[in-house]
């Protein structure tokens, strides 16, 4: 995905998603805003994504990821725990936990894909 790609959807609540990476399996637009949701979205934290506000915050963006067509979404820690929590549409409440020295992967949405959770802090 290029650099500020977003995406566009039509929930209630949300319009667009912007994720820090995504796999987008939709036609191109030529522009920067691409109709529906990615398919695999993953969200870096940053330092003001920790705390019950921002939990709950992550959560809902969460929802409206899923809710829009996204099959899978990361939910990336490199600054607190130094995880990758992987979130499923068939099961959006239980992640997967994957950390140092593991392989992630976001299957359903990228079959095949894996990345070395330790390759996140090279």
């Amino acid at each position: 995905m290029p650099d500020n790609v977003g995406f566009i959807i039509n929930l209630p609540n949300r319009r667009s998603l912007s994720p820090d990476a995504a796999f987008y399996t939709g036609k191109p637009t030529g522009g920067k805003f691409l109709n529906g949701a990615p398919v695999f979205a993953a969200e870096v934290r940053s330092e003001n994504d920790y705390g019950d506000k921002a939990e709950e915050e992550m959560a809902n963006k969460r929802r409206d990821y899923f809710v829009a067509g996204t099959l899978v979404v990361w939910d990336v820690d490199v600054l607190k725990e130094e995880v990758i929590r992987v979130y499923r549409a068939n099961n959006p409440e239980e992640p997967q936990v994957y950390r140092r020295d593991e392989v992630a992967e976001a299957e359903l949405a990228v079959p095949g894909w894996t990345m070395l959770v330790d390759d996140l802090f090279v």
